[in-house]
């Protein structure tokens, strides 16, 4: 079993990555890119991504373009995570619309912006891992693919 999801390196203008850090009961506070899974009616894993978005930030994105795969071992089988480098266009945050947020249990979902240009995404506990990683080994890449200067 296979369940894949559609995530976004999402930069602002301003060269910043929007990211949203996670708080649940018990637990440490830690970051993910903005995204989710990809339903049975999305057309395509970027259409997943476009969805997504939308529902959980409120947001629209410009030329969204797949730049990495994450694929891990999975509850019943393997997580494979389509992650795509993309430029905010729109965002209203009053529109977010997931099911998430009608859920108080599921902890909270806070957007945070963090400058790709500087070293401040060292010091965030981005999950996963080598999401993390790759972001900050192809920081100028992911502006140039976006058509931001490094």
């Amino acid at each position: 079993m296979i369940k894949r999801s559609a995530r976004a390196i999402l930069l602002t203008d301003n060269g910043e990555l929007l990211l949203i850090k996670r708080t649940k009961p018990g637990q440490q506070p830690y970051w993910t890119a903005p995204g989710g899974g990809v339903e049975n009616t999305d057309a395509s894993v970027e259409a997943a991504l476009y969805r997504e978005l939308a529902e959980e930030l409120g947001a629209r994105v410009a030329d969204a373009s797949q730049v990495f795969l994450v694929s891990m071992p999975a509850e019943g089988g393997v997580s494979l995570q389509h992650i795509f480098a993309a430029r905010l266009s729109k965002i209203d945050e009053q529109a977010r619309s997931g099911e998430e947020y009608a859920d108080p249990s599921r902890g909270g979902y806070e957007l945070e912006r963090v400058d790709l240009r500087s070293d401040a995404l060292s010091a965030v506990d981005l999950k996963p891992a080598v999401l993390k990683e790759f972001i900050l080994a192809n920081r100028d890449a992911l502006l140039a693919e976006v058509a931001l200067a490094p």
